[in-house]
């Protein structure tokens, strides 16, 4: 028996989006979150919503998942009150970048730990979760991870816990360079002599619309692309400058291999 369905270590940004998600599907869910900051926790979590802030583990507490949920240098600091409460012998989803279920299992000996990589789209319910559990993780706990991430976007379970450092690369990290490619687009465009705000707007526009083509099922990038792309017309001008000198899938390459390479030397720090 859990008095508590969700215990959140850590109300940021993407805590506190968890949180929303899953009163919206289940208003009744019982929810504790602790943070060294409440009034911030409070302010991020939605008016009204129903959850027990504190600024330490709350001894008695007896949830049925916690997501730990801080900043990878809070780890010290915050696995020892849980490791000596029964909430650490429990299950534990992890969305600390880079910390690792050997390191976490230091702490956390009788744990059943899943790592998990959200992204912040989760924070307007578009997120995309990736997720791998241990040996010790059972079918329900994977239904419960299943539920509260889900509530903010899609899941997807990996084979391996090395997969995480590569969804890191593609998914955590990804939102990023789409915005890069708003702001670049936007600064493009205000050079070609648009005002700079209708350029913003348009960039913005078009890069939404885009993505709404994409998420139709069985939308394919690649024909979407080609629909677009008129022999000698104006986009294959365009898109002969992605393909030429160092290419598109050049640079992005690049910059996925550096972010995976962080992910792997963070978790050789972390906890």
């Amino acid at each position: 028996m859990h008095d508590t369905d969700l215990l959140l270590l850590g109300c940021g940004n993407m805590g506190a989006a968890l949180a929303a998600g899953l009163l919206v599907r289940k208003p009744a869910a019982r929810i504790v979150a602790v943070d060294p900051d409440p009034g911030r926790a409070r302010a991020l979590l939605p008016r009204g919503a129903a959850v027990d802030v504190r600024d330490r583990l709350p001894e008695a507490v007896r949830p049925a998942l916690v997501v730990l949920a801080v900043k990878p240098q809070a780890l010290p600091v915050a696995l020892p009150p849980l490791a000596a409460s029964a909430a650490g012998r429990g299950l534990v989803a992890s969305i600390v970048a880079g910390a690792r279920v050997e390191a976490l299992r230091r702490h956390l000996p009788e744990a059943r730990i899943v790592r998990t990589m959200p992204n912040t789209p989760a924070l307007v319910g578009a997120g995309v979760t990736a997720l791998w559990a241990e040996a010790s993780v059972t079918a329900e706990d994977r239904q419960r991870c299943d539920a509260l991430f889900g509530a903010v976007g899609t899941t997807h379970w990996l084979p391996a816990e090395a997969m995480i450092d590569a969804v890191t690369a593609v998914s955590g990290s990804g939102p990023a360079y789409v915005f890069a490619v708003v702001e670049a687009m936007a600064r493009a465009g205000a050079a070609l002599g648009l005002p700079a705000p209708l350029a913003d707007v348009l960039a913005r526009a078009t890069v939404a619309g885009a993505s709404a083509m994409l998420a139709v099922p069985g939308a394919d990038p690649a024909q979407l692309k080609a629909a677009v792309r008129s022999p000698a017309g104006t986009t294959d001008a365009a898109l002969r400058v992605f393909e030429e000198g160092e290419t598109l899938q050049d640079l992005l390459s690049r910059a996925m291999e550096a972010a995976h390479r962080r992910s792997i030397e963070l978790g050789e720090t972390v906890a």
